[in-house]
């Protein structure tokens, strides 16, 4: 009974892969330009928290 399920969910993950794709878009330099600065602004947030817990368990221990 699993093997006439497989080819339907296959079926259906297949389909939804080819509409998802046709309503994308390639983002214009504005878009990409956001997207790398809240990329970045995240990236050295975390890496700041990261570094001042290494520097506060640096100075406990």
């Amino acid at each position: 009974m699993d093997e006439v399920k497989k080819p339907s969910k296959l079926r259906r993950y297949w389909k939804e892969t080819v509409r998802v794709l046709r309503v994308t878009k390639k983002p214009n330099r504005n878009e990409y330009k956001a997207v790398v600065k809240v990329t970045s602004l995240g990236m050295a947030i975390i890496g700041l928290l990261g570094f001042a817990i290494f520097i506060v368990v640096q100075l406990l221990f």
